[in-house]
């Protein structure tokens, strides 16, 4: 069992003042609290932790981490407490070990790559420290190398998502050795025989792969002493798991796997690396399109090397990858090869260009005291668009950030983002409006009287939420514009002495809505009481089909028709055009005849009249805008709101109301009020015939003595 010495000689050997005291300290806590826990190997729980902490100092990591290491197990299956560690061990000690703890609650069974990646991409945005994922890696890596107690169905769940998680995380971060380790720990348990084979006939070219890696060495070796580049040449057989990737990906036998060895050169310049290359193409065939240079285009994270297939000496193909000693580092140890910038032990202004992801990190980890503030900005850096949330079932499901229950809704099923009236995030309701956030578990709550709103466009955030609601939406209006385009085509017919419904029964219809390139007469319909379809254009192609003379004067009998049908006309008002429709007026101007009008055609409630120079009309869609003009009738009346300010003196009431009686006005409500600086405020809705009518009212009020004015609302 690995020993808190070793572990020290470790830390010591890379960083000679580091503060040992918080080691020792997390040892003895960790010791004091696992007391009496046995592994299922029947080693004393310590001999986990202590693992974890030695793994941590191979990796030269800070004190910080390795404290963590020692600690990372307490919150979880210990009494300890998460104010207890920040009080003895401070808060970033703290902060880590609770996150690895989060982490580790977190169980997953991952059925989909897709959802591997999420799950993936949500442990690095939730970890608010990059050591969180490190040393949650590196205990991963520990419980996989004593998985052989577990039961033969726990190796394989716990192998899987090892190969579905935690390898490829490793891999993000760039940690070569730990995710080759993963995936052979994996592969062992997953697919035993496999294993076997590979080990077996690894084994088998082994005697005769030493000798011939050692032979390529010494051949690279001299070539590149030759032109004065000192160098490291390595050469190894490559992981188990990256043989059985290349067999399952191009469907080979073990034995039709020829490229199972991998050189390494590692030189002292990026120079050098290019030149390295040169060399290696001379003395070897390169394999067309295996050539890669991540050098020039490094991998996200921060790998560097170049790449190329050469058919070596006695024709196998063999993997050589050329890089610097810093790139060498950064390759075997990813992000934790560089954890020394906490420190500020590295200021080379080569490594803080090529790392400075990475040190912006560390600043920020630095400066933000407040760890909500550091998670967010991690966030938002490493995926500054994607949040991640639980279904109740426990799949993971991708939304941009922003995103709301109704965009959770939508992605389950359309009709559940229909009824949707709420939301339990994390067990608790919330609005439809709450934005969701990394790590939360969503349930809806439905309704079947529920119906998607025009309001939910205002916050949803997914393509595919905003296309249902607007098609929603849409499909309600058409039902709507269906009506009132066969109510507004009926009336124009009949003024051309033409019925609809006969029309409708023959085939013409149909084809004027093909030639006007719709599906059918309906859509057709339904644009016409939309407004985007000129109703004229559509009457005049029906005269036409039934060879209807336009210029045909119109007889007696049509004469005494239309003479009825303006003396029934709509509030007065005849939409240019169109004849008799649904017409109403608008309530935020309430024009009155004689003044200037503008109509303008809504979806599903005929026309509306607003008063030409309406505020709402100058923002109007002008192609939804027709002409209308006044029709005189004495029979309409319209109703005008007046308010009038006055002295307050007795009797003005009866006043003000023979002046309106007298101009044939009649007041069907009034209203008075009388201020602290005793003035009377009125306010009447009368019945006039025009504007003019109106006019001469107001004339008249204004001419009361103790009236100080009169305006129309």
């Amino acid at each position: 069992m690995i020993r808190l010495n070793d572990i020290i000689s470790e830390v010591l050997s890379y960083h000679p003042k580091a503060n040992i005291e918080l080691i020792q300290k997390a040892y003895v806590y960790s010791a004091k609290v696992h007391q009496g826990q046995i592994r299922l190997s029947g080693e004393p729980y310590l001999s986990h932790p202590l693992e974890v902490a030695h793994i941590l100092a191979q990796m030269r990591m800070d004190v910080v981490c390795i404290a963590a290491g020692l600690l990372h197990d307490t919150l979880e299956d210990t009494t300890a407490e998460p104010e207890e560690l920040k009080e003895l061990f401070g808060e970033e000690t703290a902060n880590i070990v609770d996150g690895v703890t989060k982490i580790s609650k977190m169980h997953f069974t991952s059925r989909k790559q897709r959802e591997a990646e999420n799950v993936r991409k949500m442990i690095l945005a939730m970890s608010n420290d990059i050591r969180v994922i490190l040393v949650k890696l590196v205990d991963r890596l520990h419980n996989m190398r004593t998985l052989g107690f577990q039961s033969p169905e726990k190796q394989r769940e716990i192998s899987k998502e090892t190969l579905d998680i935690y390898a490829p995380l490793a891999a993000r971060m760039g940690i070569h050795n730990l995710k080759s380790n993963l995936e052979d720990l994996s592969l062992y348990y997953l697919e035993p025989d496999v294993y076997q084979k590979i080990k077996t006939e690894v084994s088998l070219r082994q005697s005769e792969n030493k000798a011939f890696i050692q032979e390529v060495k010494d051949l690279i070796s001299t070539k590149l002493e030759e032109f004065g580049i000192q160098s490291v040449v390595k050469g190894r057989p490559k992981s188990f798991y990256s043989i059985y990737r290349k067999m399952v990906d191009q469907d080979l036998t073990l034995n039709q796997v020829y490229d199972v060895l991998a050189f390494r050169l590692i030189v002292n310049s990026i120079k050098e690396c290019y030149e390295a290359l040169g060399f290696i193409h001379s003395m070897w065939k390169p394999v067309a399109g295996r050539f890669k240079d991540y050098i020039s285009v490094p991998k996200a994270n921060m790998y560097q090397s170049l790449h190329t297939t050469v058919i070596g000496p006695v024709g196998q193909r063999m993997e050589v990858q050329i890089r610097t000693h810093d790139m060498d580092r950064v390759a075997e140890h990813g992000i934790a090869a560089h954890w020394k910038y906490k420190e500020g032990l590295v200021s080379s202004k080569t490594d803080e260009k090529q790392f400075s992801w990475l040190r912006q990190l560390l600043e920020w980890q630095q400066s933000l005291k407040d760890p909500d503030e550091f998670l967010d900005t991690v966030r938002m850096n490493l995926f500054p668009d994607e949040v991640y949330v639980f279904t109740p079932r426990g799949e993971v499901k991708s939304f941009p950030r922003g995103a709301t229950p109704v965009d959770f809704a939508y992605s389950i099923h359309s009709d559940i983002g229909e009824k949707c009236i709420g939301a339990r995030i994390n067990g608790r309701m919330v609005s439809l409006r709450q934005q969701l956030k990394n790590g939360n578990i969503v349930e809806i709550v439905t309704s079947s009287k529920q119906h998607p709103s025009k309001d939910w466009l205002d916050f949803v955030k997914t393509p595919r939420a905003k296309t249902k609601i607007k098609q929603w939406i849409k499909s309600q209006e058409r039902e709507e514009s269906i009506v009132l385009g066969r109510n507004m085509l009926e009336k124009a017919l009949e003024q051309e002495r033409l019925s609809l419904t006969s029309i409708m029964k023959s085939d013409h219809f149909s084809a004027i809505a093909e030639e006007l390139s719709f599906i059918n007469a309906e859509d057709l319909i339904a644009q016409i009481g939309f407004g985007e379809v000129s109703l004229k254009q559509v009457v005049g192609r029906i005269k036409t089909k039934l060879g209807v003379n336009p210029e045909k004067p119109p007889g007696l009998v049509s004469k005494m028709l239309v003479k009825l049908r303006r003396t029934k006309s709509h509030a007065g008002i005849k939409v240019k055009g169109v004849g008799e429709m649904l017409v109403r007026f608008a309530n935020c101007c309430s024009p009155l005849p004689g003044e200037p009008v503008i109509g303008f055609i809504t979806r599903g409630r005929g026309v509306t009249i607003h008063y030409q120079n309406c505020r709402h009309i100058q923002k109007a869609d002008p192609e939804r805008l027709v002409e209308v003009s006044w029709e005189s009738s004495k029979e309409n009346v319209y109703l005008a709101k007046i308010r009038v300010l006055s002295l307050d003196k007795k009797g003005m009431l009866a006043d003000i109301s023979a002046v309106i009686t007298k101009n044939n006005g009649n007041i069907m409500q009034a209203d008075i009020k009388t201020t602290m600086e005793q003035k009377g405020i009125s306010h009447f809705t009368v019945e006039v015939e025009n504007h003019k009518h109106l006019e001469d009212i107001m004339k008249g009020i204004r001419k009361i003595k103790q009236v100080l004015t009169v305006e129309r609302l």
